[in-house]
């Protein structure tokens, strides 16, 4: 572990350094972020990323981060628990609830638990009332990395009350180093998606994928014609075992194997993400999660956690040449 920067409030952030096989990964103490995933022979990494903590206070506060505790949009940016409106940060257009808000997850400096030569596990309190919640939480990220070239990432919180969770890692991919991830090969095994209103909310509407652009069943290669994409894909209606759901290749030949347990899995065309001095669209945000909104469609699997069921999530990132 070694010292990244100071936050502009003077906190130390760290970066450690996870290796196994053919794999090296970076990991901050910013937002639990993955910053920098490397394989051998290749001389880029996979996942955009910056070497300044300052990018990462600014415009780059999704890259790669851990977004939570609720990620993505809730639309009337409230949830009911019990009979109880709780009042949650409006930080999209004065109206919706985006990404947790100014507080969130990926806007804290974690603590580091644990730490080998190839795992870490960060932890963050999040006191009742944060993020306009209940509960005093506790929240837990471990990634790992295993031979040949894997990295897994497991999420578990914890609660003293009735709250709301919905963890997803943000980050962006371009498996070819170029400007943009043109060229990319994308396959996604979901017959169903969200179709979303202007604001990029879910409808309520549950659509399947036939005859739509958005069958990527037998995979679509992503190019400058591609619909807009901010869509969640359906995957299940829970949680499942850990199982295979998307493959995405580079035109380098590098493919990238995603696995989850998560029921949904947002892809966002990053037309609004940039890095300083970089394009936009220069990488694919690819987002395990629950079904977003769904405090507002009943219809949706519910974000609720209580003390009696705690939230958990593995999401698994495997990469060949």
């Amino acid at each position: 572990m070694t010292l990244f920067g100071k936050t502009q409030d003077g906190q130390d952030v760290h970066v450690i350094t996870l290796r196994a096989g053919d794999i090296r990964v970076n990991v901050l103490t910013w937002g639990a972020a993955i910053q920098d995933v490397r394989i051998d022979g290749v001389d880029r990494s996979l996942t955009l990323g910056s070497d300044k903590l300052q990018d990462y206070e600014g415009t780059m506060g999704h890259h790669g981060t851990l977004i939570g505790p609720i990620a993505n949009r809730i639309s009337t940016a409230r949830v009911r628990l019990d009979g109880m409106m709780f009042e949650l940060e409006r930080n999209q257009d004065g109206r919706i609830h985006l990404h947790s808000g100014a507080d969130a997850t990926h806007r804290q400096v974690w603590k580091l638990r644990d730490q080998s030569a190839d795992r870490v596990t960060l932890t963050l309190d999040l006191a009742d009332g944060a993020c306009g919640l209940p509960g005093n939480r506790q929240i837990d990220v471990t990634y790992r990395v295993s031979a040949p070239a894997t990295l897994t990432m497991e999420v578990t919180g914890t609660t003293d009350s009735k709250t709301c969770m919905n963890f997803a890692n943000h980050s962006y991919w371009n498996l070819d180093g170029g400007d943009s991830y043109t060229g990319h090969h994308l396959q996604i095994n979901a017959d169903h998606y969200l179709p979303i209103t202007d604001d990029a909310c879910p409808t309520g509407e549950i659509a399947a994928v036939d005859g739509t652009p958005m069958d990527f069943r037998q995979g679509q290669r992503l190019g400058p014609d591609q619909p807009a994409l901010d869509h969640n894909f359906c995957l299940s209606d829970a949680q499942c075992d850990l199982r295979d759901v998307l493959h995405l290749t580079g035109q380098s030949g590098i493919t990238m194997r995603l696995g989850t347990t998560q029921a949904g899995l947002q892809i966002y065309d990053g037309r609004g993400a940039r890095r300083p001095g970089r394009p936009t669209y220069e990488g694919l945000a690819i987002e395990a999660q629950d079904w977003p909104d769904a405090p507002n469609n009943p219809a949706f699997p519910s974000i609720i956690i209580t003390p009696e069921k705690p939230y958990r999530q593995m999401t698994r990132w495997s990469f060949q040449r």
